[in-house]
């Protein structure tokens, strides 16, 4: 489905969206309150180990006018280069100063690099719009899949800290098995919005990727990458809200697998098929 040429293009979107998303949920949460400080501290480092490899990614990849046939646009690659590496140098003074529990100066440095990652997904929504809905469609896509990899990511780590402390408060992971509920559910919403309107190449009919040569992976994607985790979502919601912390780190392991498989189909029926799903 996904050939080799893409395959480091994959890479990259899935890289980025891990990163930059697991920043604006840790920050997000970090904002919030009541997350345990070793939480916060332990996912800075996280983020920060995640900018430098995304970024070395980003340095190494060699981007052409094409890719396996699929057009790019590598005027606008330099710009998510210089993004990426502002991500990278941010998130060292946002780990440090989380270790040292300086709230405020920790909150300005985690502000700023989720803006440079913001940036990021900017130019890179630049390099790869081309034949697909163009511009706002695939930033779109690239943020909205950023916040679900990295509400996924960021709650099943978080899970972790209730089953060593029990007493922790619950607000923390509820709130954010709620963000990724939402993000899915704007998620499976663009998917069918993107479907109906003819999504992929110039004049296909509505809602034609769902019988045409692409169909398994198009329904795969639907079923695995977006409903079925969205159930789960709910699920883990309901369980955390409860207390049932072991159930609702459980669900949330579940999510991880089928966020991260469908995040992968659907890089694959991007650089394969031009379908921005």
């Amino acid at each position: 489905m996904i050939s080799a040429q893409a395959l480091p293009f994959t890479l990259l979107i899935v890289l980025v969206e891990f990163t930059v998303g697991g920043l604006w949920v840790l920050w997000a949460a970090h904002v919030r309150g009541q997350s345990a400080a070793s939480f916060v501290k332990f996912g800075a480092g996280m983020v920060g180990v995640m900018a430098v490899l995304t970024f070395w990614l980003a340095a190494k990849l060699t981007v052409d006018e094409e890719v396996n046939g699929y057009p790019l646009d590598p005027s606008y690659m330099p710009g998510a280069r210089v993004a990426l590496a502002l991500v990278a140098i941010l998130s060292l003074p946002y780990a440090l100063l989380t270790i040292r529990e300086s709230r405020r100066p920790s909150l300005v440095a985690g502000g700023a690099a989720s803006l440079a990652g913001l940036a990021a997904v900017g130019f890179l929504a630049q390099v790869f719009a081309l034949p697909t809905w163009g511009y706002v469609g695939t930033l779109l896509a690239f943020v909205v899949g950023g916040l679900v990899v990295g509400a996924v990511s960021m709650g099943m780590v978080l899970g972790h800290w209730y089953l060593v402390t029990p007493r922790l408060p619950e607000a923390p992971l509820v709130r954010i098995s709620r963000w990724l509920a939402v993000a899915l559910a704007v998620q499976l919403g663009l998917f069918v919005a993107w479907l109906g309107f003819g999504a992929g190449p110039a004049g296909a009919p509505a809602f034609a990727a769902l019988v045409g040569p692409w169909a398994l992976f198009v329904w795969l994607r639907l079923l695995v990458g977006l409903v079925f985790p969205l159930v789960v979502s709910w699920a883990a919601v309901q369980t955390a809200r409860t207390r049932s912390m072991e159930s609702a780190t459980g669900l949330l392991y579940i999510n991880v697998g089928t966020i991260a498989a469908g995040t992968i189909l659907a890089a694959g029926l991007y650089f394969g098929a031009g379908l921005l799903v």
